[in-house]
């Protein structure tokens, strides 16, 4: 039988959210589980699912997503990390798609969650989602090497934005986004300094403030209280922390 659609995430240490995530994507054809120097009980959940397991070590994010995508056999591929639940008015939307597009890749509106609060505005500037191309052909879609927001490369046509939306855990509280800006930062601030591409501090600043305005006012992040506001200083943070970092610290 041919596999018209498969599901993929790739993960490290992620025993805790497996299922969950791979309850949502039992729809698809084949279910592809890329594990990355995986230590804890992730293998027995993926196999417990039937999932195509592929074992290795990566430094880099965009390896690792290349990685998991060429791992998958079907026509169409559907990429979600483990933290994201596709709901049920998604998923057949997404066997709709497969089935009618003459499009050869499509993104995925998110809803972003903190613990159990639905937090939809404010998010972007490399810091969340609103949106992500995440349903595309096989053989369109190209991760850059680097290790945090890998750039992509596309070979074919976008097609309209899905309109249902996957549900993102992105983080349980305040204490996980400062240590999410604190991870991505560190990898953004390798990826500057092997690309030897740190920047200005002059021009760093100045996006911070950019950034404050565009996550805050244009995306509406105000309308979120003070998770908002935290979302757009993070966002406006973000570059001038990874910039200092690359200048100061060696690894």
């Amino acid at each position: 039988m041919s596999i018209r659609l498969s599901a993929v995430t790739s993960i490290r240490n992620e025993e805790a959210r497996l299922a969950a995530c791979l309850d949502h994507i039992t729809f698809a054809d084949q279910i592809v589980v890329v594990m990355d120097r995986c230590t804890d009980g992730s293998r027995q959940v993926a196999e417990r699912y039937g999932a195509k397991i592929i074992e290795g070590a990566w430094d880099i994010e965009g390896d690792r997503r290349n990685a998991a995508i060429e791992a998958c056999d079907g026509e169409w591929i559907l990429e979600v990390d483990a933290d994201e639940h596709v709901t049920e008015a998604l998923a057949r939307e997404i066997r709709q798609v497969i089935e009618n597009s003459d499009s050869d890749w499509h993104e995925i509106p998110v809803d972003n969650f903190i613990g159990e609060r639905r937090v939809r505005h404010g998010w972007g500037a490399s810091y969340g989602k609103a949106a992500y191309p995440g349903l595309f052909r096989n053989g369109v879609k190209t991760w850059g090497r680097q290790r945090v927001h890998p750039r992509l490369a596309w070979t074919g046509a976008k097609g309209p934005m899905l309109k249902h939306r996957v549900n993102h855990y992105v983080d349980r509280n305040v204490s996980d986004m400062i240590r999410r800006l604190d991870n991505y930062s560190s990898a953004r601030a390798k990826d500057m300094r092997e690309a030897g591409e740190i920047g200005s501090t002059a021009n760093n600043v100045r996006r911070l403030f950019s950034r404050f305005i565009k996550c805050y006012i244009g995306r509406k992040g105000y309308r979120e209280g003070g998770y908002g506001l935290l979302i757009a200083l993070f966002a406006g943070l973000y570059p001038i922390i990874s910039h200092i970092k690359a200048k100061l610290e060696d690894d």
